[in-house]
């Protein structure tokens, strides 16, 4: 009998959803029993799955407040059972940045906050202006401006790596 493992993300465009169905799927094509939950519909018992993965996307720096929070409050539980953090950053674009303990937000995040879990993985997300609004669009264009990424407000550029989703839910396979 597989682990009962248990996936929730928090998204804001939609890409850390989409890394998160990719994971599922990767873990039933091996036979494990994963059920998907967004940060906001969560509502079982944390102790009743052997493996729990968190997933969160960043905006402005910082990781989904509503994942931090679950953190910090179920920490004691998490720390019970097999987890795994996965963190979806345009940051992650560049190779030097894409490593959990080279992205600057992953390194910041678990300085901040009283968890370890088994294991950490980082993912570029996906740019794409025509989706964000009036006043995102233009911050994360000039976020964009300073770390020299594409800035015209046509661009669509998906940056996750699709073969490292795939090895990552290997991992968490064996986990």
């Amino acid at each position: 009998m597989s682990d009962k493992i248990g996936l929730i993300y928090a998204t804001v465009d939609g890409q850390t959803l989409k890394i998160s169905n990719k994971l599922k799927e990767v873990l039933q094509e091996h036979n494990q029993n994963l059920e998907l939950f967004s940060i906001d519909d969560f509502n079982k018992e944390i102790t009743s799955f052997d493996k729990l993965i968190l997933g969160s996307s960043i905006r402005y720096g910082i990781h989904n407040e509503k994942m931090i929070e679950f953190i910090n409050k179920n920490k004691s539980k998490l720390d019970t059972i097999k987890t795994a953090f996965f963190s979806v950053n345009l940051v992650a674009r560049k190779s030097e940045k894409n490593q959990p303990h080279t992205n600057p937000y992953v390194v910041k995040f678990f300085k901040n906050i009283d968890w370890e879990p088994t294991i950490v993985e980082v993912f570029a997300g996906k740019l794409d202006y025509k989706k964000y609004k009036f006043i995102d669009r233009i911050m994360i264009q000039f976020i964009m401006w300073m770390t020299k990424g594409p800035t015209n407000p046509n661009t669509e550029i998906e940056y996750t790596n699709w073969n490292q989703v795939d090895e990552f839910g290997k991992i968490l396979i064996k986990l």
